[in-house]
């Protein structure tokens, strides 16, 4: 069973940095696109980022670009896809989530019929 489980968030300042984590198991990492996404309160839940584990193609979305970075990290512990959040905005405030996703040409979609989200991460940015 695929099992995702996000950490990392917190309380910063705007401007500030922060890094989250994911880490997966219960998947042949290779195989999958890995995408973080966010939900704030009273929005729809957004991807932001998303990583093909195959080869490393990435997709931001673009009030991130530039201040958001995706990555992965594999070791003898299991996987883990980090985000990099730099020059963090009062408007990045909302719950984080990774989730099995779909890298697109232009964007990222949630794998088809993936349902187990994580409790996620929240991220409070103060201006």
């Amino acid at each position: 069973e695929v099992q995702l489980v996000e950490s990392g968030g917190g309380l910063v300042q705007a401007g500030g940095s922060l890094r989250l984590s994911c880490a997966a198991s219960g998947l042949t990492f290779d195989d999958y696109d890995i995408g973080w996404f966010r939900q704030a309160p009273g929005k729809v839940r957004e991807g932001v980022a998303c990583m093909r584990m195959r080869d490393g193609s990435t997709w931001y979305e673009d009030s991130v670009k530039g201040r958001f970075t995706i990555s992965s990290e594999s070791d003898n512990d299991g996987h883990t896809v980090y985000l990099q959040m730099n020059s963090l905005k009062p408007e990045d405030t909302a719950v984080y989530y990774c989730a099995p996703s779909v890298l697109l040409p232009t964007g990222m979609v949630l794998l088809l019929n993936f349902d187990k989200w994580g409790q996620g991460t929240q991220v409070t940015v103060s201006s």
